[in-house]
């Protein structure tokens, strides 16, 4: 049965006030159109969790879409803070859980396998540590060494950018991969955004790249550029432009709210978003073709 759908269909159906939502992605593949789509439907109350937040929690957080941020990192990447989410967590206008890169994936991994934990060696940041009263130490039964334990990571719905995926929801991703496939396997509901929808005999002509299998994904959405103002692997550069422009916008709350008002509410979808940036930015971020060698799986 075909899981397609528009993507305000999939967020207006998927995912509720107070949900704890996963946007997916790492370096590249950051779904920037689901969190704006979030935005222009004024969800509420959402903890938002990701390993990297990047500019779009900014974002979120600026338009009152977020209530607590669960995090490993958080900054704008190659350029510095991310200055609203920092302002209103020294302000406390927000909840919030640090931990370390490994310490939010094995919560991921934890939850995608129905796991109360799993064990890690003892963490090189014990400042985590004394803050988060969710680390905590046990003694491996088998060595009598002290170990940490993290409580699993399920969020409410994960989303993931991919480049190409067939009608069911079967995805495929190519380049750096992050945490999708654990945080789709965590999640009680996933959406999956694709640059591409392609029959599902080119998804079975490759299946090593298929990341996310069709049988835990609830919705479908073609969104092309989805990603922007970071990128896809072998569709689109990344931005480095906005990211130093977000800097400067993000230093003063009238200017985060002016830059919803025209990029977020002031257009109808990601579409119509991306033919407003225009032709000259289109060409920069143009990407050429780089195809990789074939594989030849045989047949028997």
């Amino acid at each position: 049965m075909s899981k397609l759908c528009t993507l305000s269909d999939a967020v207006s159906r998927l995912i509720h006030n107070g949900d704890t939502v996963y946007l997916a992605g790492f370096t590249h593949l950051i779904p920037f159109a689901v969190g704006h789509e979030i935005i222009r439907q004024g969800k509420k109350n959402l903890t938002l969790a990701r390993a990297t937040p990047d500019l779009i929690y900014d974002q979120m957080a600026a338009a009152g879409c977020a209530r607590k941020i669960i995090f490993s990192y958080m900054g704008n990447p190659g350029v510095g803070s991310l200055k609203v989410l920092r302002r209103m967590l020294e302000a406390g206008q927000l909840e919030w859980e640090e931990y370390s890169h490994f310490g939010m994936i094995t919560r991921l991994q934890a939850g995608a396998a129905g796991l109360p934990f799993l064990p890690m060696n003892l963490t090189a940041a014990p400042d985590l540590e004394r803050v988060n009263p969710n680390y905590k130490r046990l003694t491996d039964p088998y060595t009598g060494r002290e170990v940490m334990a993290l409580p699993p990571l399920n969020p409410d719905v994960a989303v993931v950018h991919v480049q190409r995926a067939d009608e069911h929801g079967n995805a495929q991703i190519w380049g750096i991969l992050g945490e999708q496939k654990e945080a789709a396997f965590a999640a009680e509901r996933v959406i999956v955004t694709a640059e591409e929808i392609v029959p599902e005999e080119v998804i079975r002509s490759d299946p090593n790249r298929t990341i996310i299998p069709e049988f835990i994904v609830d919705a479908v959405c073609h969104v092309p550029y989805c990603a922007h103002p970071s990128y896809t692997q072998g569709y689109y550069d990344r931005d480095n432009a906005f990211y130093l422009e977000w800097d400067r916008i993000s230093e003063s709350d009238e200017a985060v709210q002016d830059y919803l008002k025209e990029w977020v509410y002031g257009v109808r979808d990601r579409a119509e978003y991306w033919e407003k940036l225009g032709e000259e930015t289109h060409r920069r971020l143009a990407v050429s073709p780089r195809y990789a060698a074939p594989v030849n799986y045989g047949e028997y």
